[in-house]
């Protein structure tokens, strides 16, 4: 697997949805159907904080070996964020299959990189070829 690759499209991901959660959280709550009151917009622009850290994590962290034993830390809390978000994700989706595109597409991402740093996290990395 490419680490490279993973890190680096992690963290533009995360990156971008961290800008935007800080940025404009009103037009994202007002698109999941969520009152903008200030405690609303307050967790948003937070939530939005910790997105934008943890994509600066990762792009910092791409183009180091990661793997088994190496840089555990980074598999393991990419690997923990995505395989929880999925799950509540997926929990939502069940429970409203109605949900929002924005719902589904999240899910989506979040199981596609939660399987990928699943197999990072669980095998011995593979030197690559310069």
């Amino acid at each position: 697997m490419n680490t490279k690759l993973l890190m680096t499209l992690c963290a533009i991901t995360l990156g971008a949805a961290g800008i935007s959660l800080t940025f404009i959280p009103d037009t994202i709550l007002s698109q999941l159907n969520i009152e903008a009151n200030k405690s609303a917009l307050l967790l948003t622009q937070i939530l939005g904080a910790l997105y934008f850290a943890f994509g600066m994590l990762n792009w910092m962290t791409k183009t180091s070996l990661i793997g088994g034993i190496y840089n555990r830390p980074i598999a393991v809390a990419n690997f923990t964020h995505f395989l929880i978000a999925g799950l509540a994700l997926l929990k939502v989706i069940i429970s409203n299959p109605n949900s929002s595109y924005i719902i589904w597409t999240a899910a989506a991402i979040y199981f596609v990189f939660g399987l990928c740093f699943g197999v990072l996290l669980f095998r011995h990395p593979i030197s690559e070829a310069k």
